[in-house]
């Protein structure tokens, strides 16, 4: 290749990709406590759970979904922008309550966690300058949760793709995105309500899963949103900044403590 064609990143664009490249091995090591405290891989605790639960999980994340997206608007309408440690607050209270009564509990309080996972990205575009109500930063704060969630943090494969999904998507209608991002977050909330549905730490699982969720998609929501505002900023194509923030991220092991 000729040394014409390779893109020159500034030492401070390079400086600000490191930094993100760190946050996401962090964001990837968060779920790891949480198995931990589980004493299981989620994946086989997915499994136990039953049939009607597994079979409408995808439904019932899109009917979360679309009610996060009215109610995370309408609460930041009414309370503004948050803070960071109240939405984790905020979270694991919500956990604590969905986990005391097994599944059946956990599923009543999922509607209420997509909502606090969503008003938590929100929060973070809003604190970067976005306004979460534009039609493209409503994707990206979508497409933050078609990322593989924190008990993922095992798979040793580098997930991106929520960085560049828009482009796809590009004038997709709402219904459109949800579709996407619907399967993924499933799979993700399907691994916190196993979770939560260990017997005795039901509540101790609810609140720790929820913690976790709310740190990990907050920290996944930083590296896009300061991705976004740095391709704003400098002349390097965003194509050529998630291209070297995924060489970052693959060259290092992701965080395991």
């Amino acid at each position: 290749m000729d040394r014409s064609d390779v893109m020159v990143i500034p030492a401070e664009v390079e400086a600000e990709l490191a930094t993100l490249a760190e946050r996401y091995r962090n964001a990837s090591g968060l779920g790891l406590q949480v198995l931990n405290f589980i004493g299981n891989k989620a994946e086989a605790q997915v499994a136990q759970l039953p049939n009607s639960v597994r079979d409408g999980l995808d439904k019932a994340t899109v009917r979360a979904l679309k009610a996060a997206l009215k109610a995370a608007n309408t609460s930041r309408d009414i309370g503004g922008s948050g803070v960071p440690w109240l939405d984790k607050a905020a979270a694991t209270v919500s956990g604590a309550a969905g986990g005391l009564g097994g599944v059946p509990s956990a599923l009543m309080e999922l509607p209420v966690t997509t909502t606090l996972l969503l008003r938590a990205i929100q929060n973070v575009a809003a604190s970067h300058g976005f306004d979460p109500k534009e039609p493209a930063v409503e994707a990206d704060c979508l497409l933050v949760l078609a990322a593989d969630g924190p008990l993922a943090a095992d798979s040793e494969g580098v997930d991106l793709g929520f960085l560049t999904a828009r482009t796809a998507l590009n004038g997709a209608t709402v219904s459109a995105i949800l579709a996407r991002v619907a399967p993924k977050l499933a799979a993700a909330l399907g691994q916190k309500l196993a979770a939560q549905a260990v017997p005795v730490v039901g509540a101790m699982a609810g609140a720790a899963t929820n913690y976790a969720y709310v740190s990990y998609y907050q920290e996944l929501a930083e590296v896009l949103f300061r991705l976004r505002r740095l391709a704003a900023t400098c002349e390097v194509p965003s194509e050529a900044l998630v291209a070297d923030l995924r060489m970052r991220i693959a060259a290092a092991p992701v965080h395991t403590a």
